[in-house]
């Protein structure tokens, strides 16, 4: 298909990979900062069904990053709408679906059942960490990515072979109702999130697999930190 035509050509993706996307569903948890660019690319790529997930609606001040919300859509839609209603026809021929609700242990099976893969974009550790049990307990992979000010940190997790989400912050930090963000800086990491995605469903590249990148776009400065599973951890409870 000519859409995917450039992505199709490159060095061991071709029509396999592809089909592979179009055959995928990823569940976005957040439809923010992150789930914003995160989702764009993945519709733009291709992926057969995206689920978007958030309890929020579109405010003013989260349009400095927030790209599929805009000033119409504040009082007017959720934001798991607002997204849903544009990528619908950024890409018509992929099936978005949206929920505005919040994530549960009690739902969170219902809400992501069909996904093969989630992205963690969600802006509290304690979603995050229903969100870990559930992908270990699923056997789902997620991608866990956050932002703030100039900074963000991001990794990709595989139940039962990588450190999990407990393993690598086991004291959750106090959760912020406002922090500063940059715009560009959750577009990047939420790119790539999307980038990840993508190479955990074709099998390509080199993922951030027991690594956590951290990148800080003010002054340029980017570290990849080797992370293990702790023996310990009561979450993935590693023998």
């Amino acid at each position: 298909m000519e859409r995917y035509s450039r992505q199709v050509i490159l060095d061991g993706f071709g029509s396999e990979k592809q089909k592979i996307l179009s055959e995928s569903t990823v569940g976005i948890l957040g439809v923010g900062g992150l789930g914003c660019p995160a989702a764009t690319y993945l519709a733009g790529a291709g992926i057969g069904k995206l689920i978007l997930v958030d309890s929020q609606s579109p405010e003013e001040s989260n349009l400095n990053r927030q790209i599929l919300h805009w000033p119409e859509d504040i009082g007017e839609r959720s934001k798991s709408e607002s997204a849903a209603w544009k990528l619908k026809r950024f890409n018509p021929d992929i099936n978005i679906i949206e929920k505005t609700m919040e994530v549960t242990e009690d739902n969170i099976k219902e809400i992501f059942m069909d996904a093969n893969l989630i992205l963690d974009c969600t802006d509290n550790f304690l979603t995050r960490m229903i969100l870990n049990k559930y992908c270990i307990n699923s056997s789902t992979p997620f991608i866990h990515a956050a932002v703030e000010s100039w900074h963000g940190q991001i990794t990709t997790i595989i139940p039962k072979i990588t450190p999990c989400l407990k393993c690598i912050f086991p004291n959750l930090p106090p959760a912020k109702k406002i922090f500063p963000i940059i715009g560009p800086a959750a577009g990047i990491f939420g790119s790539l999130q999307a980038s990840e995605a993508i190479k955990i469903l074709t099998g390509t590249g080199d993922p951030l697999t027991s690594k956590l990148l951290i990148g800080d776009v003010q002054y340029n400065q980017w570290d990849i930190i080797e992370i293990g599973k702790r023996e310990n951890c009561p979450a993935c409870k590693i023998a």
